[in-house]
């Protein structure tokens, strides 16, 4: 019994970290820009594209996962001007670069997946230097952990930096912004190729860690970082930027968790988007629960 709790509990927490990425790249874009970028789906997938065939050809895994990160910037730059530069609104410029990625993910792997198994991925080369072997339950957690802690103290950096701070506030007024001087366009291109980067950095180290690279992988991604999004924010109700990026870690985690507990008790896979569904609503609903409990919910205002 506690073997399982365990097994449940580090594999939850693996993903979690993993998938951190992506919902805290939908976090930038969502709630820091207010920009619904649907690109991530496709993103998310080149990601694991580009690192796959590049490990195949020999490049060296650490440097197959930084140029995931690369096009995944590229990619939510084309999104991002789209949008700014061609005046498309924002959700249909994600639309348009999901539609279009799919098709250049076909193109970069020659096919609709790319093996790993017998590759040499960023996971053998640290479980070598560590002198860890690959069926330690720990040594996935040890690199996800290391990437994750990186990319958090990068971040909590930026966003404090004047441009960072300009980022945060396009998405508050964007009006207030131009007023300022500040280029609300390129804050935008900034947070939506940052936020790309990160999911397609994702993509590259989980088909890392599955030993595959598929076509259909990124399906549902904005869903899920969504769904961790919005339960990381209603059960850590978090203040300042370093608590936002640890909530929505936590979140992820604990969604991650709800989904492989699902699973193990017998749900079947296909049901897994209606659990997600119950997650949001769930999360949702909790602020508004809460304030009915003590008594602190008004009704809105009427409308004349």
């Amino acid at each position: 019994m506690l073997d399982t709790i365990g097994n449940v509990l580090s594999f939850s927490l693996y993903e979690g970290l993993v998938f951190g990425f992506v919902a805290i790249g939908i976090y930038l874009t969502f709630r820091v820009l207010g920009f619904p970028d649907l690109t991530v789906d496709g993103s998310f997938t080149l990601g694991a594209a580009i690192t796959g065939v590049l490990i195949v050809i020999g490049v060296n895994p650490f440097l197959a996962t930084l140029a995931a990160f690369g096009v995944g910037l590229c990619a939510g730059l084309a999104t991002s001007l789209l949008n700014t530069k061609l005046r498309i609104p924002a959700l249909l410029a994600g639309i348009l670069m999901m539609v279009a990625l799919y098709s250049i993910n076909l193109r970069v792997m020659g096919g609709a997946n790319v093996s790993l198994l017998r590759e040499v991925t960023i996971f053998d080369q640290v479980f070598e230097w560590l002198g860890l072997g690959a069926d330690v339950w720990y040594a996935e957690l040890i690199l996800a952990g290391a990437l994750v802690v990186i990319v958090f103290l990068i971040l909590n950096w930026f966003l404090r930096t004047e441009i960072g701070l300009a980022l945060r506030a396009t998405g508050d007024n964007e009006q207030m912004v131009r007023g300022l001087g500040a280029d609300t366009d390129m804050t935008t291109i900034l947070g939506v190729s940052i936020s790309n980067g990160l999911v397609a950095l994702a993509g590259a180290v989980v088909a890392q860690g599955q030993g595959f690279a598929d076509v259909g992988m990124g399906i549902g991604m904005i869903v899920m970082g969504l769904a961790s999004v919005i339960i990381g924010e209603a059960l850590f109700r978090p203040r300042g930027v370093a608590r936002l990026l640890l909530a929505v870690i936590g979140g992820t985690f604990v969604y991650r968790l709800m989904i492989t507990i699902a699973l193990r008790l017998g749900m079947a896979p296909g049901d897994l988007k209606l659990i997600t569904a119950l997650l949001v609503i769930i999360a949702l609903a909790i602020p508004y629960i809460q304030k009915k409990v003590r008594r602190q919910w008004l009704p809105p205002a009427a409308k004349w």
